[in-house]
């Protein structure tokens, strides 16, 4: 059977609550804290409910909001195992072994949870909530690394042998426990808007990623890098996917290194994999192989597996040249490149195969000069002199969300034909408005980012997605984002 969906409610009294819970549109069961609520009570919360529900009052112990006694919230949950609550939330180390035995176990989650990190005994953890006779058994961890989600996931599957099991790792690099609980051996998953514990919005998870088709079988692609939080790249492969009907889904991947990436990569069969900054260099050591772009760039965007075997690819020096050179000859253009990064050496060797005179312009001049060296460009002076240039391109997240009123340059220093601004939120930062009022042509990131994920969609399945697909959903993010995060290509 395929994991459910559980949406979590929160609300201030229980008439907001019922309101709440009843505008739940697609749910399986729905939590309903009443820890969050300032009169919880169980009668209110149950009457006239639609769906199951979980009935949770976590305590401030456990990390919730109930700062009551705990003879006042046994009170509670009592009273929702007497009323006939389908499921009831106790906390293991509650001691409420007495709420169990009321229902021999029937419909009680016995739950445990760290927010610090994932533990060393959770083996030893699982199962000893499994010897109070609950039901089901939840264990909720802080994951601060990719890899403690592998050590989650070989207990939790483990312990799902002997009962029903959730298994959710916290934070930015759980999210692959909430949208493929199935890896996880989990009954269901959460949703909801608990946004300090790493919870996806219902909308997201069942639209975005496309929740309720998803299962074991499913291909498992995504972003790695730092930050990758909010990159819009999911919107546009996830689109894709299901435009093209295909059992995959693309995840967000934040890691600690690309060493961190490569463990979970590896044990979790990763498909495939887009590549942003800081992993770009270093990525190339994690690969079985490189193709000829990659070696000559010194930096791999894309992972494609073939056979097992790891190759590391470059997407990013063609889609770059795709907006460009529609509208500015290359040849003999005087180009200089801000920043010294994975993206930039990519820039600096598309410029220098289309003809262009190449110089890289970076604060710490021993980066300039490697990502020179390794692209035969020239290092220039930072910032770059006024009038020594033809073609600027920002290959810096300076002018990125939220610091949107940042610039590389001043504006009195854009003296050039064109300005290229590899940040793509928002789609028209400082630098190219002040550009545009210069005189120069500009051109920001998103077309770059669609091309170069066009063409890793292409190198992991074989098709090329129609342009429009992915340029839509990454504008239909864009539109919608509060995005605090990293949006250079």
């Amino acid at each position: 059977m395929k994991p459910l969906l559980c949406v979590t409610v929160t609300a201030e009294t229980m008439a907001e609550m019922r309101r709440r819970r009843d505008a739940v549109a697609d749910a399986d069961l729905i939590e309903l804290r009443l820890d969050a609520a300032r009169d919880p009570d169980a009668a209110g919360a149950l009457e006239g409910r639609r769906r199951p529900v979980v009935v949770t009052c976590r305590p401030r112990w456990d990390g919730g909001a109930f700062d009551g006694s705990e003879e006042e919230r046994h009170r509670i949950l009592a009273d929702a195992v007497a009323r006939g609550a389908e499921y009831v939330d106790v906390e293991w180390r509650a001691g409420f072994d007495d709420l169990v035995r009321a229902r021999r176990g029937g419909g009680i989650v016995v739950s445990s949870h760290d927010f610090e990190g994932t533990p060393a005994d959770l083996d030893d953890r699982l199962a000893a909530m499994r010897s109070t006779g609950g039901q089901v058994v939840k264990l909720a961890v802080r994951a601060n690394a990719l890899t403690d989600c592998v050590r989650l996931r070989d207990a939790a599957r483990r312990a799902a042998a002997a009962g029903p099991t959730v298994a959710i790792a916290m934070g930015e690099c759980g999210l692959v426990s909430r949208v493929l609980p199935a890896r996880f051996g989990s009954i269901w998953s959460y949703a909801g808007t608990l946004d300090e514990v790493g919870q996806l919005t219902a909308d997201a998870l069942l639209h975005e990623y496309g929740f309720r088709a998803l299962d074991e079988r499913t291909a498992l692609y995504g972003l790695t890098g730092s930050p990758v939080a909010h990159s819009v790249s999911p919107a546009m492969h996830n689109a894709w996917f299901r435009r093209s009907h295909r059992n995959a889904v693309y995840l967000p991947l934040p890691a600690k290194d690309v060493d961190d990436f490569a463990a979970f990569a590896r044990a979790f069969g990763v498909a495939g994999a887009s590549v942003t900054v800081p992993f770009k260099v270093a990525m190339a050591r994690c690969v079985d192989d490189l193709s000829r772009h990659a070696r000559q760039i010194g930096a791999v965007n894309t992972v494609r597996v073939d056979d097992g075997r790891w190759i590391g690819e470059n997407t990013d020096a063609r889609a770059f040249l795709d907006p460009i050179e529609r509208r500015l000859p290359l040849g003999g253009v005087r180009a200089s490149i801000l920043g010294a990064g994975g993206a930039a050496r990519a820039v600096a060797w598309a410029l220098g195969q289309a003809g262009a005179a190449v110089r890289i312009h970076a604060r710490r001049a021993g980066q300039a000069e490697t990502t020179a060296r390794d692209a035969v460009a020239a290092v220039g002076p930072w910032p770059p002199a006024p009038g020594s240039w033809d073609l600027l391109v920002n290959c810096t997240p300076v002018g990125m969300h939220p610091l949107v009123h940042e610039s590389p340059l001043a504006r009195e220093a854009l003296t050039g034909r064109a300005v290229y601004d590899l940040v793509y939120n928002p789609r028209v930062t400082r630098l190219l408005q002040d550009a545009g009022a210069a005189g120069c042509l500009a051109i920001g990131g998103l077309e770059m980012l669609v091309a170069q994920a066009r063409e890793q969609a292409w190198l992991w399945t074989g098709e090329r997605p129609p342009a429009e697909v992915m340029r839509d959903a990454a504008s239909r993010r864009l539109d919608g984002s509060d995005s605090h995060e990293n949006h250079v290509v």
